[in-house]
């Protein structure tokens, strides 16, 4: 029997519509243009940027029904911020300022809840950067100097008020300056400030370039400073940046780590969580040429400082197996 042709494009229409809502339905995995994450990552000067920029392509090229993109922010708290309002997906940040936001201390007054691990990346060196002819060799030497501490409210600003406590100091003792980490690099050289703090994975490129133009010193800690901060913040570890990593310094210096992870929120599904944790550490070499830092990025040590945060399930699921 034929349909009268107002009644076939009724029912042709109705299939096409009912296609479309099976279609757009599926969720991720279904069509690459379905799910977008957007990752935070920092200043064009440190790890963050090129690292996240790989995990992006990563992610891209490796996970099905999942498009990714990176941008440059103004690095953990902003995008602790970011994940909380909404605005990204994933983030890059240190596990301190984490650790502050799932307590709900220091910088943030309320407990962000939804926070969720992904993995732990690389181990974040504080670098406390001046130059030999400044003569300062010790934090007790920083009294009345210009130090550019990071921009206001970041990791770094907090891990340089951290370290100055230990020392029985304060801003109070310094001429603080808040600057990012390109910004201290260029007021360095420039003569502007006398020592510029990064908490970065090494060598970081705004150390090389101020090393490229001006013989450097990376001030030490005092062992002893070093136990009270591991004791004081667990999230801190003792290290030594070694000889020869950057341009015309050849001394060991003792200081402490913080370690770079990678969060998302309540939000990311398990099975995301899993094959963009998959892809991740299955392609470790396409991070470790984006930067140097990446060489610390291993499965084995993925789980490192992230006992205070919620994993994501899947992603714990990956970092466990065989």
């Amino acid at each position: 029997m034929k349909l009268p042709k107002i009644l076939k494009r009724v029912l042709t229409a109705g299939l096409a519509l009912s296609m479309v809502v099976g279609i757009t339905g599926c969720g991720i995995g279904s069509d690459k243009s379905e799910s977008f994450i957007n990752i935070a990552t920092g200043g064009m000067a440190g790890a963050y940027y090129p690292i996240g920029n790989a995990i992006s392509e990563i992610i891209n090229k490796n996970v099905n029904g999942v498009t990714s993109g990176a941008q440059s922010t103004g690095a953990s708290v902003a995008n602790i911020n970011m994940l909380a309002d909404g605005k990204v997906e994933m983030a890059i940040v240190q596990n301190d300022i984490t650790y502050y936001a799932v307590n709900g201390q220091n910088m943030f007054e309320k407990k962000f809840e939804n926070l969720r691990g992904i993995a732990s990346l690389y181990p974040e060196t504080v670098q406390f950067v001046t130059t030999v002819g400044s003569g300062i060799r010790s934090i007790y030497d920083l009294q009345g100097k210009r130090v550019a501490v990071g921009v206001k409210g970041s990791g770094v600003e907090a891990n340089v008020r951290q370290i100055l406590q230990v020392y029985d100091m304060s801003y109070n003792n310094i001429d603080e300056q808040f600057l990012s980490f390109a910004e201290g690099a260029k007021a360095l050289k420039d003569g502007t400030v006398d020592v510029a703090c990064v908490t970065a994975g090494y060598p970081t490129p705004s150390v090389q370039d101020v090393a490229a133009q001006q013989s450097i010193r990376i001030i030490p800690l005092d062992e002893d400073k070093i136990t009270t901060l591991t004791i004081d913040y667990p999230f801190y570890t003792r290290t030594i940046i070694p000889a020869g990593v950057y341009q015309g310094f050849d001394q060991e210096v003792s200081t402490v780590n913080v370690m770079a992870i990678l969060v998302t929120t309540d939000k990311m599904d398990d099975e995301t969580g899993y094959e963009i944790t998959r892809a991740i550490f299955s392609h470790t070499d396409k991070l470790v040429e984006s930067h140097p830092a990446a060489k610390g990025i291993e499965k084995k040590s993925a789980l490192a400082g992230m006992g205070f945060i919620k994993m994501n399930e899947g992603a714990e699921k990956f970092l466990k197996e065989r």
